[in-house]
């Protein structure tokens, strides 16, 4: 059996897809025995940069620009993919949507259904995009991998795919998120400036993840003399969201940092007092599982699957009401007991993430597929 993954968005580091591409073809190649991993990218401006995943071939098309293929399957639905990136028994696509193709199984994931459940909280030039080509894309799709049993639910009802259709794999956590040594934690608060306790949320700047509701939430937490620290890259309408951090009453409380190296989010996770997590809508939830697995309390919306994901082991919030978290956010933060105790269950619900489980559910999946391919 050949697998063949594109690999498009992990070599463009498209956050979140980008990073979920590598590190599952990371843990799938291990997985493949005798069995073929191929990964697939264009890279016509020889910009792109390969990262080595033993035992996997890694094929790049430069002759071709990739935007020009993305156009002409957009309007024409041709040429099909497997041309440029060769024959394989099963194709992966980790971007939402699928190319066209001539022969193979088709596999796709679909993180979320964010922009079909609130496309007011999506960039118009990708809703368009989806919204245009989702409904081939689930029709065509031999299987759909989603990352929980609530996305499995939301795509069963707002796509009506057939459920059989649908295999919801939870995600996995780095290694290396883990509560950081002494030192990392002085450090990465030296380099940041961090010298007060802090609460802190991590995410794209973007309007789901709700980072005006959070400062209208600080502002009121009147009894914490510490800071807001909010970590995130500039998503689409990141605007608004930094004119709120700057008119803010304590503007000279709360911390924007833009970008944060992998190798230091763990430290920032641990120096944490609280993590906090109010986001509208999520597929899966990546950050406040982090802070679990790093040491650090959490308080989260149950937006989508967090529920699903967090277990127990979050202050989970029902609704948006800022009293509400104003007074569960000072509860938590007064209550040492209570935190160690979210400590210890968040440590114990992150360590269930594993990407050597992710893969290998992946695999199964492709094994199934080309089972039944072969056997008519």
């Amino acid at each position: 059996m050949k697998v063949c993954v594109d690999i498009q968005a992990a070599i463009a580091q498209r956050a979140g897809v980008g990073r979920y591409t590598r590190m599952l073809v990371e843990h799938l190649a291990p997985l493949a025995g005798a069995d073929a991993l191929s990964l697939f990218y264009f890279d016509f401006k020889r910009c792109g940069v390969p990262f080595p995943v033993p035992g996997a071939e890694q094929k790049a098309v430069r002759w071709c620009p990739g935007r020009i293929m993305q156009k002409a399957w957009k309007t024409a639905g041709w040429p099909p993919f497997d041309w440029f990136a060769g024959r394989a028994d099963l194709y992966h696509f980790p971007n939402f949507i699928l190319p066209p193709l001539t022969k193979g199984k088709t596999i796709v994931t679909i993180h979320d259904v964010a922009f079909l459940r609130h496309p007011e909280a999506a960039e118009k030039r990708n809703l368009k995009y989806l919204n245009n080509r989702i409904a081939d894309t689930v029709r065509r799709a031999d299987a759909i991998i989603t990352d929980s049993h609530f996305s499995a639910r939301e795509i069963t009802e707002l796509l009506k795919v057939p459920p059989q259709k649908l295999f919801p794999v939870h995600l996995g956590l780095s290694p290396d998120m883990k509560p950081a040594a002494a030192v990392d934690v002085e450090n990465v608060r030296n380099l940041y400036g961090l010298q007060m306790p802090f609460i802190l949320t991590v995410g794209t700047l973007e309007p789901r993840k709700n980072i005006p509701f959070l400062i209208d939430v600080f502002e009121r937490l009147t009894d914490f003399p510490g800071d807001l620290v909010i970590a995130g890259m500039k998503g689409w309408s990141y605007e608004p969201i930094l004119e709120r951090m700057r008119t803010s009453k304590f503007a000279d409380r709360i911390h924007y940092l833009e970008y944060v190296e992998d190798g230091m989010l763990s430290a920032l996770y641990s120096a944490a007092e609280l993590f906090v997590f109010p986001t509208i809508y999520e597929g899966f939830g990546f950050p406040p599982l982090e802070a679990m697995a790093c040491g650090t309390p959490v308080v989260s919306s149950n937006a989508g699957p967090l529920p699903e994901v967090l277990g127990n082991a979050a202050v989970l919030m029902d609704g948006y009401s800022a009293g509400e978290w104003v007074e569960a956010l000072a509860d938590l933060l007064r209550d040492r007991t209570k935190q160690d105790l979210l400590c210890a269950k968040g440590r114990e619900q992150a360590a269930k993430f594993d990407w050597n489980k992710t893969a290998a559910e992946t695999w199964r999946i492709y094994r199934a597929l080309w089972q039944e391919e072969a056997t008519g």
